[in-house]
């Protein structure tokens, strides 16, 4: 913490020179005692800062609490209970920190945080350019649209002329000059005075002069920064009055500042977090902890609920502070302030102080700001320019509720578009609708479930799966219980409810199996089994498997079988057919030989299941980097493996035109060899089988010849017969 002094203490003492006459103003504007803002921004500064996890973050007495303070010193008569309430605020503060109710924050858009910094930064320029010019009528800090002495923010800017400060101008001018020019001057004699305290002493300077040389522009003491003098200190500490403590008012009082006072911190916490350089995290909990003491301790000795507070934190931040020391420097100096430095403090023209508040707001909002968002889509940029102008036309809390309120009913709309896939696959047994449930399914999301569901056609066969939730809300169970109990049944929908944990109160229900019986199996034709093995390998590829029901396919196929297809491929381990074309228990008839080369035993598996299986479809698959091909390539006849090799000799034979023994390695023709020998194979099922011969002849079933690329998974099938 004390390592970063050098940027620390200027950035402590432009913070102070901005907040004494803003804690000074919100005790005006809250109709408290002049130096209960002073005293709470003591505690803010020293007592939370100490006790804070933020770097940069800047607490005291906040203008968005001005209306509740009000309000609240009125309901209950006198301005002790008042403390009283806001003793008990910060014990309700400390309780939320101690069960770490700050995770709230993190439910907090971004883009209505955003839109808070912003309004922030237009409310600093527009309430600033009427002290800028000399018209300080109003508190420092009046920062609500409406105004306690009947005038709105915009129709304090149409009085300017009214009150209008040549002094002031000038001062306000040669000040802006002064911050936009320092920086970026190479003269280096003052770089350890920050442009900030620059800005004050220049205008305490020119004040002077105008005193001296021209009297009409000066600049007397309502234009001026105002310390009252203490007179004793009974004047400055109140204490609560605790025999009120049973009081009804009392507790409501506490429970409403503690929650306004958490809300605006944990809003500004994150806030200042964004605009933090660094970008350093602060602990939500520990935060509401560190303000819940300093309000209890500001409510025990006289002063006003104390926040973190967005203006007074941009400017820490902007002024080059680098930890908590500058927040606590502040502190320090605004007690020291009221005790020693009044005298020299009230020379401060409030232009000058106007002037740093102005630029900060500038830095707060800005053209990129906007266009950032603005390409982000209409979903972030309606919530962040409708925080902006709900906050410029009511106040903080009130603005932030409107623009949370707008960015939930976009939330709400996104949710109801599908949180889930579905997905129409036509398996064997025709098509069949899969939903797929995500990790969490909320109440959010009860409307789009409910609406597919009771969308989904009579007849239909119906696949909710929830394997991969670990939440689901019991807003969506009772959704699904009807779904499964009344309108699966009135709509004689075929329901699979898969996935669902026991917690959920509900259990798989698999009215269906994807199982052919022989009528659907002899309905289809061999194009429609092989537009199946497509689709399947399709699903295999992509990692979208269908559900199998493995246990049950084991009872439907307990007394037959009708499989689609009987598929000859390699023993290769890599090359199930089941599992490669996504395929259930009972739907394929697997052949699997070295090479998928032909004998006669294969040939009379091969009749087996077409003449009395009732299958239509024969596909001979080769595969990409085959070991009986490569064993063939290279001659490998040792013991009975030359019954395999012999076989697909031939291939090799009918391709050694593009063989060459220096090409063997070579992936393509490796590939040509695998496919000429599958080429074979069908045609010696042809020539040594007449029975199928003639069927593939009559087109009653097809033989067709496939490759299997191991490296991706894929099928591809050609020429068919």
């Amino acid at each position: 913490m004390f390592s970063k002094l050098k940027q620390d203490i200027p950035s402590g003492l432009v913070v102070f020179l901005v907040a004494l006459p803003l804690c000074l103003g919100v005790a005006l504007a809250s109709g408290a005692p002049l130096l209960s803002g002073v005293i709470s921004g003591v505690i803010g500064g020293i007592v939370v800062g100490i006790l804070s996890h933020s770097n940069t973050s800047v607490s005291g007495p906040a203008a968005g609490l001005v209306t509740l303070v009000l309000a609240a010193i009125a309901g209950l008569g006198d301005y002790r209970t008042f403390l009283l309430a806001v003793l008990l605020a910060g014990c309700i503060q400390i309780l939320i920190g101690l069960l770490r109710g700050g995770f709230i924050a993190n439910y907090i858009p971004s883009n209505v945080i955003q839109g808070l910094l912003a309004s922030i930064g237009i409310i600093l320029i527009l309430k600033q350019i009427p002290h800028a010019v000399g018209f300080d009528v109003d508190p420092e800090e009046d920062f609500i649209f409406f105004q306690k002495d009947g005038e709105n923010t915009f129709s304090e800017l149409l009085n300017l002329f009214k009150y209008f400060s040549w002094g002031a101008v000038w001062i306000a001018v040669s000040s802006l000059a002064l911050l936009v020019g320092y920086d970026k001057t190479k003269w280096k004699l003052l770089k350890f005075l920050p442009s900030p305290v620059l800005v004050i002493l220049l205008g305490i300077f020119l004040n002077g002069l105008f005193q001296n040389y021209i009297p009409e522009w000066y600049l007397s003491q309502k234009h001026l920064v105002s310390i009252p003098n203490i007179k004793n200190w009974e004047s400055v500490f109140f204490f609560p009055n605790f025999s009120a403590i049973t009081e009804t008012k009392v507790w409501y009082f506490a429970i409403t500042i503690a929650a306004f006072a958490t809300l605006e911190t944990l809003l500004n916490l994150d806030a200042v977090e964004r605009i933090d350089p660094h970008k350093r995290l602060a602990s939500p909990n520990r935060e509401l902890v560190a303000q819940g003491i300093g309000n209890s301790l500001s409510g025990l000795i006289g002063g006003l609920p104390i926040t973190s507070v967005i203006v007074r934190s941009s400017v820490n931040i902007y002024a080059g502070a680098e930890s908590k020391f500058s927040t606590i420097f502040h502190g320090i100096l605004l007690s020291l302030s009221v005790l020693f430095f009044g005298s020299f403090l009230n020379l401060i023209p409030l232009s000058s102080l106007a002037v740093i508040l102005i630029v900060t707001g500038f830095k707060l909002t800005n053209l990129n700001l906007y266009l950032t968002i603005y390409k982000k889509g209409i979903y972030q940029f309606l919530p962040f320019i409708a925080t902006i102008f709900a906050i410029i036309f009511t106040d903080l809390l009130t603005g932030v509720l409107i623009g949370l309120s707008i960015s939930f009913i976009f939330i709400l709309k996104n949710n109801y578009k599908n949180p889930f896939s579905v997905e129409t696959e036509t398996l064997n047994i025709g098509e069949t609708v899969r939903i797929e449930l995500p990790n969490q399914v909320s109440f959010l999301n009860k409307a789009s479930i409910k609406d597919t569901l009771w969308a989904i056609p009579e007849n239909s066969k119906l696949i909710v799966d929830a394997s991969n939730c670990n939440f689901i809300d019991h807003d969506i169970l009772e959704v699904l219980e009807e779904f499964k109990t009344v309108i699966s049944v009135e709509k004689k929908i075929q329901l699979n409810l898969i996935g669902l944990k026991d917690s959920y109160e509900l259990s798989d229900q698999v009215q269906f199996v994807n199982i052919l019986d022989k009528e659907a199996q002899q309905k289809l034709t061999p194009d429609e089994i092989l537009d199946f093995l497509k689709r399947g390998n399709e699903r295999f590829v992509k990692g979208k498997w269908s559900e199998k029901y493995f246990k049950h396919q084991v009872n439907a196929t307990a007394f037959g079988q009708n499989p689609i297809a009987v598929v000859l491929s390699c023993i290769d381990s890599r090359t199930s057919p089941e599992i490669i074309f996504d395929a259930g228990l009972g739907d394929i008839i697997s052949i699997r030989i070295a090479g998928n080369i032909v004998n006669e035993e294969i040939l009379g598996s091969l009749e087996l299941s077409c003449a009395k299986i009732g299958t239509k479809l024969i596909v001979v698959l080769g595969h990409s980097n085959c070991g009986a091909v490569s064993s063939a390539l290279y001659a490998l006849r040792e013991g009975n493996i030359a019954s395999i090799t012999n076989k697909i000799q031939k291939a090799i034979d009918e391709s050694e035109k593009i063989i060459h023994p220096i090409q063997k390695e070579n992936e393509h023709i490796f590939n040509h060899v695998v496919k000429a020998n599958v080429k074979n194979s069908i045609q010696e099922i042809l020539s040594h089988s007449p029975f199928l011969s003639e069927k593939v002849g009559s087109e009653e079933i097809k033989i067709v010849s496939g490759f299997y690329d191991t490296s991706s998974g894929e099928v591809q099938f050609f020429e068919s017969v």
